[in-house]
């Protein structure tokens, strides 16, 4: 594989042209222009080829261009595109609702409805608890991330670069910390935070919702311990409240399993899913206790495109992917082996504070100093520009944007994830060479 070393000629004109005509918002994380994907790879305009180890934030978990997602958009394509569901349905839209809501944990009837983006199915989850409650206040976590609509946005913690300059957001949000373990931040200290937070901030009885993910994601991919999410369970069913859990990112076997609160055992009110359903195409969905999404009345929810028959087409093809290919078992080979290599750079590197997850969502914090714990952000920054240059697509989280994150497609093959892993090893020396120089 080239390392590409310099922007090339025809990526760099284009991104002159990005420059020009696109906001700058919308800055792109790495600066070349992807022409083709094909599983975890990626093409360049110049023809310069990366693993990707970001895998469309967590949305590719069946890869780049799937043949059989391939198939299934084009003969869809062929026979109908749009109709708006509310208007006159189609059959596919009903089976990927008849699908979810098997697969979804808990035994409890459920029914779902669909959606185009995550902050999407953020947005409704919502709506459907006050509905149904009616009741306005929503609890949300330290560290969270659930989208960037303006409820969505209210609900997600991370300031910059998300929320600043951006407010006011909606009212009647509160917060409480994640477990955090490698923080000392402990379940029972996120218990007597919400305790308090009902005696001190708003009274259970107001509180709609609590919205909730199993593993955060965008915060650092941080796996709490295994008795967060029952207590936090036995803490709605006490006061009616509605548990939301947004499975937007550890959904369709990142953590090897389909579901991430399997390894727990908890049923939700409301599950979220979306990112990896699609394939590649923009698709969330709510899928909730049928009774509880029943309450909104008829036309109460919904929108001219969440569902489009192309959409829905890719999801069936990748929920057969997932089975046939058994994915989510795959996703745990993969992530003994990170964690297998991580653990070794924890123990070389100096900066190097904790290699963590479940399945295939790996994160790797990185600290100024171990004792201290301080995140190390610049670092980070430094390291994903390294592993960029070496030909290896990395992402970040955590609130100071100093994890490593790594949500590839899960159909990454043993040579492409061992060449990965020895890139970002020579991207981390190559930031501890700079810091010792």
């Amino acid at each position: 594989m080239e390392h590409p070393l310099n922007v090339g000629p025809r990526s760099a004109a284009m991104l002159a042209e990005h420059a020009r005509w696109v906001a700058r918002a919308k800055t792109p994380h790495v600066p070349v222009v992807a022409a083709q994907g094909r599983g975890a790879l990626l093409v360049d305009v110049d023809g310069r080829e990366y693993i990707d180890f970001a895998g469309g934030v967590g949305s590719l978990n069946v890869g780049h261009c799937h043949p059989k997602v391939v198939a299934a958009v084009r003969e869809q394509a062929e026979r109908l595109m749009h109709t708006d569901y509310a208007v006159v349905p189609y059959g596919n839209y009903i089976e990927v609702c008849r699908r979810l809501c098997r697969l979804a944990p808990g035994r409890t009837p459920k029914k779902a409805l669909l959606f185009t983006t995550g902050a999407e199915a953020v947005e409704n989850a919502v709506k459907i608890a006050r509905y149904a409650t009616g009741r306005p206040a929503v609890i949300a976590f330290e560290g969270a991330f659930h989208g960037r609509t303006y409820m969505a946005l209210s609900l997600t913690s991370r300031v910059h670069p998300y929320k600043a300059g951006f407010g006011p957001f909606m009212p009647e949000v509160y917060r409480v910390p994640y477990p955090y373990p490698y923080r000392g931040i402990t379940t029972d200290m996120v218990m007597e935070s919400l305790e308090r937070l009902f005696h001190t901030g708003v009274a259970p009885s107001d509180v709609a919702a609590i919205v909730v993910e199993p593993i955060q994601g965008e915060g650092g991919y941080i796996v709490p311990p295994d008795d967060f999410l029952p207590r936090l369970r036995e803490v709605a069913d006490r006061h009616g409240i509605v548990l939301i859990v947004d499975e937007i990112q550890t959904g369709f076997g990142r953590t090897g399993r389909m579901f991430a609160l399997e390894y727990v055992d908890v049923e939700p009110d409301l599950l979220l899913v979306g990112k990896s359903l699609g394939g590649g195409l923009p698709l969330s969905a709510v899928i909730g206790k049928a009774s509880l999404m029943d309450e909104p009345v008829p036309g109460g929810l919904g929108g001219t495109f969440p569902g489009n028959p192309l959409a829905c087409a890719a999801a069936l093809a990748v929920l057969d992917i997932l089975e046939e290919e058994n994915l989510p078992a795959r996703a745990e080979v993969i992530g003994r082996t990170m964690l297998e290599r991580m653990g070794r750079w924890v123990e070389r590197f100096p900066f190097a504070g904790e290699a963590r997850g479940r399945g295939a969502m790996v994160g790797l914090e990185l600290v100024s100093d171990k004792q201290g714990k301080r995140p190390a952000g610049e670092l980070a920054k430094r390291v994903v520009h390294n592993a960029w240059e070496r030909g290896l697509i990395v992402l970040v989280a955590g609130l100071e944007g100093h994890v490593l994150r790594f949500p590839m497609p899960l159909v990454i093959t043993d040579e492409q994830l061992a060449r990965g892993l020895d890139i970002l090893e020579e991207s981390l020396e190559a930031a501890a060479g700079a810091l010792s120089g």
